[in-house]
Parts: C-alpha cells; structure tokens; sequence
C-alpha cells in the first residue's frame, strides 16, 4: 500500500501544484460570487480534494470549485440563510457519499438528459453574461457580487439591456486584455505543439 501511494509522488506533486494555482483563485472568486465567505470556498476546496481522493477509486474524478452552481448557492442563501444552507449541503454531501458507496449511480439514468443539458445550459448563459461587461471593462461593481445576475432579478433590467450599457463604458485595454487571454486558450487547445505541454495548462498561462 506504501509503495502505490508513493509510487507516482513527483507526477503528483507537479500536478498538485498545478491545479492548486488555478483552483484557488476559482475557490476564492466563486465563494464570493455565490454569497458566501471567501475563506468557504478555500476550505470547501480542500475538503473536497482530501475527501474524494480517498474514498474515490477511480483515475480520472473531478472535485473542485463548480462555476455552473453559483445562481443555485447564490438563491439558496439569500432564501435560506447562510448557516441554513450549509446544513443542508452537510446532509446532502452525506446522502451523497451513502448512495456512492451504495453503487446508486445508475440512478441517474431515470432523469431525461434534457432536463440536465437545459439547466447547465441556463447557467452557462447566466456567467457568460455576467463576464462579457468584465471582459470590456465595464466594472461599476466588483466581480465579486454576481452584479449583474443580480440586476436582472431586483430591477427587471431585461437580458440585454445591461451587456447594451456595458459597451459605453468599454475600455481598449481591457479588451486587448481580452482577447489576448482568449488566443491563449485557443491556442493551447488547437495548436500542437503547445497541446503536449502538460506541465502548464493554458489556463494557468492565463491566470
């Protein structure tokens, strides 16, 4: 059991620092988006690390901060109150690990793909709206208070009256900025040469 927990620790050491430098900032921007405090989103992240890796078996399991939640946590705490809403992520992370070690997974199958897709779909929408005023330099509030998702449902603004707003406070540099993170993206993602570069992610370069 030694050797094969050890047996990879200078890949895993590469890679844990890796991911670390791009989920911090992620724990830290999402907690705050969500309603919740920044120091939530560090320990959620790394509780959520130590717990998966060791009741997981499996090579590729994904845990970390999740972007597509931020409209749901962010309605559940304003409707149910902070200290609410962590009991019931406690109790439902608790189900969760029973129905894991349950092998309920194929309970999952019983739910129209639809629905799913619909959902993420929404809130793709949702944060893709949210940044395109970021991305231009439009930042009459910081990014921290999901402003304009919260626009949209206090003042009834419409769904593009907001990103209209934003291009009459559009910044160059910022857009330079911009796009130039975007190219890297792209680019690490169909260039080559870059794509055998495991080391450092282009989102990491981004970063």
């Amino acid at each position: 059991m030694k050797n094969k927990l050890f047996s990879s620790v200078q890949a895993d050491a590469k890679s844990g620092l890796v991911v670390f430098l791009v989920a911090l900032p992620l724990c830290l921007g999402i907690a705050i988006a969500s309603g919740a405090p920044p120091l939530a989103g560090i320990i959620t992240g790394i509780i959520g690390g130590i717990v998966v890796g060791l009741l997981s078996n499996s090579n590729v399991s994904v845990s970390g901060p999740a972007a597509g939640l931020i409209a749901i946590v962010l309605l559940a705490i304003n409707d149910l109150g902070f200290e609410a809403f962590i009991l019931s992520l406690m109790l439902a992370g608790l189900f969760q690990i029973i129905l894991g070690f349950a092998k309920a997974g194929n309970i999952s199958n019983y739910f129209p793909s639809g629905v799913i897709d619909g959902m993420l779909t929404g809130i793709g929408i949702i944060i893709i709206k949210k940044e395109i005023p970021h991305a231009i330099g439009y930042d009459i509030e910081h990014e921290g208070d999901f402003f304009n998702f919260s626009l949209v449902i206090k003042e009834d603004l419409g769904f593009f009256n907001e990103l209209v707003n934003a291009f009459n406070y559009s910044h160059l540099g910022i857009i330079i900025t911009t796009l130039i993170c975007l190219s890297i993206l792209i680019a690490f993602n169909q260039v080559a040469s870059l794509k055998k570069i495991k080391a450092v992610p282009g989102a990491l370069v981004v970063v």
